[in-house]
């Protein structure tokens, strides 16, 4: 069985078309509305899933966006939509002060491993025990790719311990103001706009 057949067979069961890639949701409306208003020049949008908030960007904004997923038919999607669509993990194959903005809307619902699938939905929404598993690198490395005067658009919400991800920005070099946020009943969300101190 290929992984095209697991996919197929994974959307079958779940009665979901798209069931291998993330779909626009209350946490993508948000982040795309960030980045409307905040985002310029060259854009990275990391974990682009269908490419939504990538398109809304390129539409709204005129600007040259990149989507990134590791899914592949994530990266096709993004592509579809007029997204230039590339499978990468995180921000491994950018180089250098390439982008102006990154967004990124990471998995972040904390995960008992035990009750893992292993599955693409699964890699979209789970961040780990801690709900911070992607973030951590992901702020590790952003500055590399980040031009001097870029902005970061991350979103963060409340189930991943927003004062203990505000610390990990702090830690790598970043200050950080709310750009957006909503409370929905079991989560507050919220897009960081970090710059570098």
């Amino acid at each position: 069985m290929t992984g095209d057949d697991r996919d197929s067979g994974l959307a079958e069961r779940r009665g979901v078309d798209d069931a291998v890639v993330y779909q626009p949701a209350e946490d993508s409306g948000l982040l795309a509305e960030a980045a409307i208003d905040r985002a310029h020049g060259r854009v990275l949008e990391v974990g682009t899933g269908s490419g939504w908030v990538a398109q809304q960007i390129a539409d709204e904004r005129g600007l040259d966006v990149v989507g990134s997923d590791l899914n592949p038919h994530a990266a096709r999607q993004a592509s579809e939509r007029g997204v230039e669509g590339v499978v990468a993990n995180l921000l491994s194959p950018f180089r250098a002060n390439a982008f102006d903005t990154v967004c990124f809307n990471p998995p972040y619902l904390p995960t008992d491993p035990d009750n893992e699938w292993d599955d693409w939905m699964e890699h979209a929404l789970s961040g780990g025990e801690s709900g911070r598993e992607l973030i951590e690198p992901f702020l590790d490395d952003v500055g590399r790719v980040l031009a001097p005067d870029g902005v970061v658009l991350l979103l963060v919400s409340s189930l991943t311990g927003y004062d203990e991800v505000l610390e990990l920005v702090a830690d790598a070099g970043f200050a950080a103001e709310p750009a957006v946020e909503e409370s929905f009943p079991f989560e507050t969300l919220t897009v960081l706009a970090l710059r570098r101190e």
